[in-house]
Formats: structure tokens, sequence, C-alpha cells
């Protein structure tokens, strides 16, 4: 398959550079994929979808404050890093603006708040950093919450890129299809007795990077952190057990579920620990039963996922009418219900 299948021309002034007010503002696409019809409503009205028994799994995941700006020790040249991944107490993988920063180079953070030194380079040409003490404690003072490339606006209130239910800390990225709930919405769909568990996968920069290989098959996703936990598992087993719909809301979410299925019913086992599931066409989904996501990037993993579960051309067609019809794309865009 090649990733040129992928690729799509989007007007740059669809890109949404703020997020809508209130959150459930936003519109919603609805896909049904036996058909291919589609439907055009505000995310709010996704509870005329939602049915009493309904499952829904949610990315508990928080982002950090990863963006940090350093000093090189002892020249006094700014280094800007972005942290990506945890790879031990005080160890990071991250991406490095700056001239020169070889191994062995001692960083030190903004206010002194700690020095580093760089340990190795990475294959994607980043740096793994040793810190003198575990860094979490000082993110929220010297960092900031890092925004998508593609955004160019300053955001006035950081929590609205956290979703509401957003709990641990860990993803350079948010899980952006659940950017759209709001307290008042999530709890109307408990009332109407729709269910709510949630999973978590910190998410890494592999968000937002193309493929570049020229065919999918050729692609490796870099390792995220993910957990299932037995409670949850329980849960989701009982509902496919029950013949109740498991929905996911974002891809993040498909890919724990997906990553735990390990079943020899694809009854789902409790997980923690690095997935590196790559979803694209051919995969066969053995955990979610309907999906809320937003639109995804040209040539994107993601876009390959949603591919996966609903079928290439029923998504291409979607994303033509969606940009037919002026939909807002990306992390502050609107968002997909596909059924």
């Amino acid at each position: 398959m090649f990733t040129r299948d992928f690729d799509y021309h989007l007007p740059p002034e669809l890109i949404a550079q703020t997020p809508i007010e209130p959150r459930d503002a936003s519109r919603l696409l609805v896909l049904h994929r036996d058909s291919g019809a589609i439907e055009h409503r505000l995310f709010r009205d996704i509870l005329e979808y939602l049915r009493p028994g309904d499952l829904l799994v949610a990315n508990e995941t928080r982002v950090i404050p990863a963006r940090l700006w350093a000093r090189k020790v002892p020249t006094g040249g700014k280094v800007e890093l972005l942290l990506l991944a945890k790879r031990g107490e005080a160890r990071w993988e991250a991406l490095v603006k700056g001239r020169k920063v070889p191994v062995g180079q001692v960083l030190e953070l903004a206010e002194g708040a700690c020095r580093g030194v760089v340990e190795a380079i990475t294959e994607s040409g980043g740096r793994l950093i040793r810190f003198e003490r575990p860094v979490e404690g000082l993110l929220e003072r010297v960092g900031s919450v890092p925004l998508p490339p593609y955004i160019h606006q300053p955001l006035a209130d950081p929590e609205r890129y956290q979703t509401v239910y957003a709990r641990e800390q860990g993803s350079v990225a948010a899980p952006t299809a659940g950017l759209h709930f709001t307290p008042e919405l999530i709890a109307r769909t408990k009332e109407m007795g729709v269910e709510w568990v949630t999973v978590l996968l910190h998410i890494g920069l592999d968000t937002f990077r193309p493929v570049t290989e020229e065919r999918v098959e050729e692609h490796r996703l870099h390792s995220e952190y993910c957990r299932l936990s037995a409670e949850a598992a329980e849960r989701i087993n009982a509902a496919k057990a029950q013949g109740r719909r498991v929905i996911a809301v974002g891809t993040t979410s498909v890919r724990v579920l997906e990553t735990a299925a390990q079943g020899p019913a694809g009854e789902l086992r409790p997980w923690e620990g690095p997935t590196e599931l790559f979803i694209y066409p051919g995969y066969r989904f053995r955990a979610v039963d309907a999906l809320i996501t937003n639109f995804h990037l040209p040539r994107s993993t993601l876009l390959m996922l949603v591919s996966a579960f609903a079928g290439l051309e029923r998504i291409k067609a979607a994303y033509e009418e969606a940009i037919r019809r002026r939909y807002r794309f990306y992390s502050f865009g609107d968002g997909m219900l596909i059924l």
C-alpha cells in the first residue's frame, strides 16, 4: 500500500488556530460505515447517536509543559528542549533546537532549576538527557505546553489543550477527540445510561510526523507507554459479551484497546507497557465498534488508522465533503463520529 494514497490537499485557512467555545459547539460529521452516508451535526448532538449501555473509552493522559529553555554550560548558548518520552527516573528523550549539542554537553534549565547531560543521540536525531534529579516537579514553573507545529496563534488558556477528564501527566500532545466534551455533556451521556471507562496512552511526537516511506508497511512507530487496568478490561469485556457497543474516544484509545485485545476471542487483558501498534488498512479490529475522532493530517498514521476502520474510500469521500463544507481541521478543529 502506497503512502501517497493517504495524501489530500487542505486549504490552509481550514486549519483551526483556536478552539471553539464552548467545546461542544464544534461541528460533527457523522459517517456511517455500512452505507457511506454522511450527516452534518454539532458535536453536542452526539447524544442522538448514543444508546443506553454504550461504553465510551477515553484516554485520561494530560499534556505536560514539555517545552523548556536551557543554556549550555559553560558557554551560555541557548537551547530549546521538547521532552518526548520518559526513559528512566530522571532520563528523558528530547528534541533539541540549538547549535552543536553533542554527547557530554551539560545543559542547565531556566532559572538554574536543574542540570542535565546529553548521554546519547537517538536514531531520529533527538537527544537522551540524564537530569540530576526528576524534573516533573519543575515543569509547571519552567516549562510551557507545546502546541502542534501547524498552530501559530498563542493559546489564551492552556487548559483548552487538555481534555476535561485529563488526569495523568505524560503527553506532549493532547488526545484531541476528547477536547469536544464538556463536563455537562459527559453528565448527560451518563444520565441516558452510557458508561465511561478511562485508559492511558502518553502521546509522543509521532502524532505530527507524516509517514515518509514510500510504502506504508515500511513505516515503524516509536513506542508509546499505555495502560489498561484490570477493572477497565473487565468492564469492556462485559460490554462486548453483552452485545453493547464499545466506542473509542480518539485514535489513542483505539490503540490501547487493540494492543490489549490479545485473547483468543479478542477479549481484552490488562496491559501496562510500551505499544508500537501501527494500524493501517487491512488490520482486523477486535475491540472497537465505533470511533469519535478529529480530522487528521495527510500521510499521518492517524489518517491511516481511521481509514483502516472506515475504509479508505469512505474516509476520502468524507474528507472531501468536510473540505467542501468548510469544516475546521486538526487539533482544534471539528469532530467525526464513525459508526
